[in-house]
C-alpha cells in the first residue's frame, strides 16, 4: 500500500513555527521524518528537532477535501449543490458512496500523517540514545504523540472502527484488525496520558521554541474530547478543569477578528493549522485551501482577489435558529450572507423582516454576489481582501485554520457538569455564561443539557464536525433529519474507501 508523500521543504514550514527571529541552519533542510536513512547521524543530537518538524509540516498541510469531509453531515452545513462533487452532495443528504475519490484520499491523508508521526518518534528515540539530556527528546516524542492522537480522533468519529497503528510502516494495515471506536478512543485517552509529564504547561502561542506547537493543554483537550466520545464524562471535567484552573487561557474579545489574521495564535487557542505567506508578496507558502469553502461569486475590497469554489454553506436551519436567539456577533460572523440567501430567508413568513445589518456586504466591505452553489458561505472560513498581504490573491491565504479552542473546551466542561460530572473549576452555569456574555447575550441560570447544546451549536457552527459529533453522541437523530433529509444510527459512520477495502482484507472484513 503506498501512502502520499509531501516534499514540503524546511524552510517554509520553519517560518511559520520559528518565526523571523528564530532562525537557524536547520530550517534549509529537507523534511527529515519520512523514512529512515544511512546518512542520517543520529550523534548529531542538535539535529533531533527535524523529525518533529517534519512531523508538524505534514500536519498542517492537510488536503482541502479533509475539512469538509469531516464535517459536513451536521445541521450546521450543507454542502454546495451543484457542481462537479455531486457524491460530496450527496454524502451531506446522507447517501454514501463507498468509491467516491474524497473517502479514499482522507482516509490516506490521515493515515499517512500517522505514519509520520510515528517515524517522528521513531527518529528522536535514535537521537535520545545519543542525548546528554533525555528531556528535550521525550518532549518532542509526545508532542507527536499528540498530533496522532488528532489524527486518530478525526479517523475514529468518521469512519468508527480503524486501526491502531503501532509502527511508521504502513504494511501494518495488511495483519491488523481495526478496534472499535470505543477502544479508539480509550487508547487515545491513554496516549494523552503517557505524553502529558513530558508537555510544556503553556499556551500554544506563549512556546518560544516552535510558536503555536502542542503543549500539556492540547493533549488535555484531546483527552476530554475522547471521553467525550465515550460518554465518560467525569474523564471530561476531569481534562477541562485543568484547562480551565491553570487559568492560561481566555476567549478573544473579537469574535469576528478570531477567525481572521488578528486571532493567529490566539490565546483562545489550543491547537491550529498554522499558514504563512512570509509576509511577501510572492514566492513560498504554507495554507490550507480556503477556497474550497468560499463563496464562487464575490466583488472583493481589494480588486483582483480570488473567489472561492462554494463547497461549503451555512444550513439555512442553523440560521433561522440564530435569527431565533437574537444572534448578532456570532451570526454576522459565521454567514457570508448572498441576495438570493437572504430572500430565501425571507420567503418563511417568520422572517420577512430581518436585522439591518443582514447584507450581503461584509463588515470588511467585501460584497458576496449570488452564485449557483449555495446561499450561504461560512464567515468562520473567510478572509476579507484587506487582510491580505498585498500581492496575494488566493482566498484566504496566511490565514490558519482554528481546530480546538476555550470556547469550545467551557462549554464541554459545562455539558460533562450537567450529564452528571463534578469540577471545583467553575460550575456550567459559569461556563456556559462566560461564551455567551462575548456573543452579547444574557446570563443564564440552572442551565439544562438542552441549553449548553444549544449553546454549542450556536458558538461552535461550520466547525470540525463537531455538531454532527454531538446529535449522533447524544442519539438526537431527529435533528440531522432535516430539510428533506434521513438520518438514522446506521448511517453514523461512512462505509470504509473501496479501494483500501480492496487492498486491506481485515478491513473488508470487518465491514461485512
Amino acid at each position: 500500500m503506498k501512502l502520499r508523500k509531501y516534499t514540503i521543504k524546511m524552510v517554509a514550514l520553519g517560518a511559520v513555527l520559528f518565526g523571523a527571529s528564530a532562525c537557524h541552519d536547520l530550517l534549509d533542510e529537507p523534511k527529515e521524518n519520512t523514512s529512515f536513512t544511512e546518512e542520517t547521524d543520529y550523534t548529531q543530537t542538535e539535529d533531533m528537532i527535524l523529525p518533529l518538524i517534519g512531523a508538524y509540516a505534514e500536519f498542517n498541510s492537510r488536503g482541502w477535501e479533509d475539512f469538509p469531509l469531516m464535517s459536513v453531515r451536521g445541521d450546521d452545513v450543507n454542502a454546495g449543490g451543484l457542481g462537479d462533487q455531486q457524491d460530496f452532495a450527496e454524502m451531506d443528504k446522507f447517501n454514501y458512496n463507498k468509491d467516491f475519490w474524497m473517502y479514499n484520499s482522507t482516509w490516506q491523508n490521515l493515515y499517512a500523517d500517522i505514519f509520520d508521526t510515528h517515524s517522528a518518534m521513531e527518529q528522536i528515540e535514535l537521537y535520545k540514545e545519543f542525548a546528554s539530556n533525555t528531556a528535550t527528546a521525550d518532549q518532542y516524542i509526545a508532542e507527536a504523540k499528540v498530533l496522532r492522537g488528532w489524527l486518530l480522533l478525526q479517523l475514529s468519529r468518521v469512519w468508527g472502527d480503524v486501526f491502531i497503528t503501532t509502527s511508521s510502516d504502513p504494511s501494518d494495515l495488511l495483519v491488523l484488525d481495526v478496534a472499535s471506536k470505543d477502544e479508539v478512543m480509550q487508547h487515545l485517552s491513554d496516549q494523552m496520558d503517557e505524553a502529558l509529564p513530558y508537555l510544556p504547561a503553556l499556551r500554544p502561542n506563549e512556546r518560544v521554541d516552535i510558536p503555536g506547537g502542542v503543549t500539556k493543554y492540547t493533549a488535555l483537550a484531546i483527552k476530554a474530547l475522547a471521553n467525550q466520545e465515550l460518554k465518560n464524562y467525569q474523564g471530561v471535567a476531569d481534562a477541562t478543569s485543568q484547562i480551565i484552573s491553570s487559568g492560561k487561557f481566555s476567549l478573544e474579545a473579537d469574535f469576528y477578528n478570531l477567525f481572521k489574521i488578528p486571532g493567529k495564535l490566539s490565546s483562545e487557542n489550543l491547537l491550529e493549522l498554522q499558514a504563512s505567506d512570509f509576509g511577501q508578496s510572492s514566492g513560498d507558502m504554507v495554507y490550507y485551501e480556503f477556497a474550497a469553502l468560499g463563496p464562487q461569486g464575490w466583488s472583493p475590497k481589494v480588486k483582483g482577489a480570488d473567489g472561492g469554489w462554494g463547497f461549503y454553506e451555512p444550513s439555512l436551519k442553523w440560521i433561522k435558529f440564530m435569527l431565533d436567539r437574537g444572534e448578532e456577533t456570532r451570526l454576522e460572523t459565521s454567514v457570508l450572507f448572498t441576495d438570493r440567501g437572504i430572500a430565501e430567508i425571507k420567503k418563511d413568513p417568520k422572517y420577512t423582516s430581518l436585522p439591518a445589518w443582514i447584507s450581503n456586504t461584509t463588515p470588511s466591505g467585501d460584497v458576496i454576489n449570488d452564485f449557483s452553489r449555495a446561499m450561504f458561505s461560512s464567515g468562520k472560513h473567510y478572509l476579507p481582501s484587506d487582510q491580505l498581504t498585498p500581492g496575494r490573491t488566493r482566498y484566504g491565504s496566511n490565514k490558519n485554520m482554528i481546530v480546538i479552542r476555550y470556547a469550545e473546551i467551557l462549554l464541554m466542561h459545562a455539558e460533562a457538569l450537567v450529564q452528571g460530572a463534578s469540577s471545583s473549576a467553575m460550575t456550567a452555569d459559569a461556563a456556559v455564561n462566560t461564551v455567551r456574555a462575548r456573543a452579547g447575550l444574557s446570563n443564564l441560570s440552572g442551565v439544562t443539557l438542552e441549553q449548553v447544546m444549544d449553546e454549542k451549536f450556536a458558538e461552535l457552527g461550520m466547525e470540525w464536525g463537531i455538531r454532527y459529533s454531538d446529535m449522533v453522541r447524544l442519539d438526537k437523530y431527529d435533528e440531522l433529519s432535516y430539510e428533506g433529509r434521513s438520518f438514522s444510527e446506521k448511517l453514523t459512520f461512512l462505509p470504509y474507501p473501496q479501494n483500501q477495502v480492496d487492498l486491506l482484507p481485515n478491513l473488508g472484513a470487518a465491514q461485512k
